[in-house]
């Protein structure tokens, strides 16, 4: 092979990297690409009509978890009902680690808990339709999920290195 073809090859081969790279990311469990839902503001600072001061909102964000309140649920209702667009531009800190300052974080984050409920009912509902293949499927999705975050979450250190994922006890969490 000539200097030139290994030239030409190299240019294609950036071709193909430069390609690849402004492609969309695929969905995890299926073929669909696309973008993702909502869209964050790009001013990053604190509207001047809020009414609160940072020090209320980080009560009142204490407050709503100590009601039992999930963070994403303390998010929504601080925009829709309280009208503050985003503790993070307010506070300067973000609702979860207003929560673990104030020593109310869960010790299992939010979105374990939600698919731990996701199986529980995926599991109930496989008992009473034993031949759906279908939703079979979708609990040992939702199980390698959540064993993918075990990993995530100990090597990052949000759970401890012994904690260990029990499907038997994951309906524990659906109540």
């Amino acid at each position: 092979m000539s200097l030139e073809h290994n030239n030409c090859r190299a240019d294609l081969n950036l071709k193909i990297i430069n390609i690849k790279i402004k492609t969309k990311m695929a969905r995890m469990h299926s073929r669909k690409k696309g973008k993702h839902g909502s869209k964050k503001p790009a001013k990053k600072t604190s509207p001047s009509w809020t009414r609160y001061k940072p020090k209320e909102v980080e009560l009142l964000i204490a407050k709503l978890s100590k009601d039992g309140r999930t963070t994403s649920q303390i998010g929504v209702l601080l925009r829709d009902v309280y009208g503050i667009p985003s503790v993070l531009a307010l506070c300067s800190k973000s609702i979860s680690s207003i929560l673990k300052e104030k020593d109310l974080s869960a010790e299992v984050p939010e979105d374990m808990i939600s698919l731990f409920k996701k199986i529980a009912a995926l599991r109930k509902h496989i008992e009473a339709n034993r031949h759906d293949e279908t939703s079979k499927r979708g609990l040992l999705l939702t199980q390698s999920k959540i064993n993918r975050l075990t990993k995530y979450y100990k090597r990052t250190g949000k759970i401890p290195e012994n904690w260990k994922f029990d499907a038997t006890r994951s309906g524990f969490f659906a109540e």
